[in-house]
């Protein structure tokens, strides 16, 4: 069995994170920490886990997470990077689901998140959890950056198109759409159902924080860099991202062939037939990420539709599928939910 720790259980990643790890036959929870809510049974916050999980949250000062084979942060940017280094010191693996290790470039990551980074010598050491594309590091690492929402829908979609050199990486777009849950369990004015039911805005248009996440990844992908416009939206739906994508069509290409190969042997990206039009509703509750090609016109611009859950395949279930792989497990374990309809 994984003994298995959890930073900052509170949030909707953390208990997403239950939800799945619960249902895992290869792991048992340890630990869960909370500094606000220690000695809170976690059923008695999150019913839906009764007879499930039968832990309490714990101060993370007292929490026994050494004892852990990996520990989860599924806390706020700049926590994991002052406390993971103890942790990682003391053999146990990490996964964190925030950004504090995403960026290579940290004073790229500095400007973005407002503080200096508190432990540079893990950021330069760990990996980048997309396993699509990094699986075999993955596999080897003792700290995972589990990656973004939005970086996961966009780079998935855009991949096989860069590593093929088939599009003009100078120019492409991410037209994303996101659901309320994507900003957090917290009150904030934006996120009360008066403000976000009945309602679609843009936001962040003239720089969002997973704007160099995911440039980073695509510019390794593509082996050069990218020009990216990247517009995130709010949408009155609690999960679900769609990423409608766009690239100019550099050299031509059987192009539904092409992502049917590249992704044939990935157990959680779904090609779909052409002609498709994915929505968030097929991928709800399942790690999974459904994309689906078109060409209007049958002109020079590909659009491509990039769906995900993002707490699943852009949180929790990618990050328990970077566990998978860091302990020699098959990928798909306690990861097979279906998506819930309707």
């Amino acid at each position: 069995m994984i003994r298995v720790g959890i930073v900052g259980g509170t949030g909707y990643t953390g208990v997403e994170l239950l939800r799945l790890l619960a249902q895992h036959p290869e792991v048992q929870v340890a630990a869960i920490t909370s500094r606000g809510d220690a000695g809170v049974p976690v059923a008695e916050m999150f019913p839906s886990l009764r007879r499930r999980v039968r832990l309490k949250f714990e101060d993370p000062a007292q929490a026994n997470l050494r004892a852990c084979d990996v520990v989860f942060f599924a806390t706020p940017n700049g926590v994991a990077m002052e406390q993971a280094p103890a942790l990682l010191d003391a053999g146990v693996r990490v996964i964190d689901l925030a950004a504090d290790f995403r960026l290579t470039d940290l004073d790229e990551w500095s400007r973005w998140y407002g503080l200096p980074h508190a432990s540079p010598e893990w950021a330069a050491r760990a990996v980048y959890g997309l396993p699509e594309c990094n699986r075999a590091a993955i596999r080897n690492a003792r700290l995972v950056a589990n990656p973004g929402c939005y970086p996961t829908a966009v780079q998935l979609g855009f991949m096989p198109l860069l590593e093929q050199g088939s599009v003009d990486c100078d120019d492409l777009v991410a037209d994303a759409k996101s659901g309320v849950s994507g900003a957090g369990r917290k009150a904030e004015v934006a996120s009360l159902f008066s403000e976000a039911a009945d309602n679609f805005k843009a936001y962040a248009v003239p720089g969002h924080r997973h704007l160099p996440e995911i440039c980073q990844g695509l510019s390794r992908i593509a082996g050069s860099s990218v020009g990216l416009t990247f517009v995130p939206h709010l949408t009155p739906m609690i999960r679900g991202i769609h990423a409608t994508l766009y690239a100019r069509v550099k050299r031509e290409t059987d192009f539904q062939t092409l992502f049917e190969q590249r992704y044939r042997d990935e157990p959680f990206v779904d090609v779909l037939p052409p002609g498709s039009h994915p929505d968030t509703r097929s991928v709800r509750a399942a790690n999974v990420c459904r994309i689906a090609l078109h060409r209007p016109g049958q002109g020079r611009v590909l659009v491509i539709l990039s769906v995900i859950d993002n707490l699943v395949k852009g949180a929790a279930g990618q990050a328990v599928q970077n566990m998978n792989i860091m302990f020699g497990l098959r990928e798909t374990e306690g990861l097979w939910q279906i998506a819930v309809l309707p």
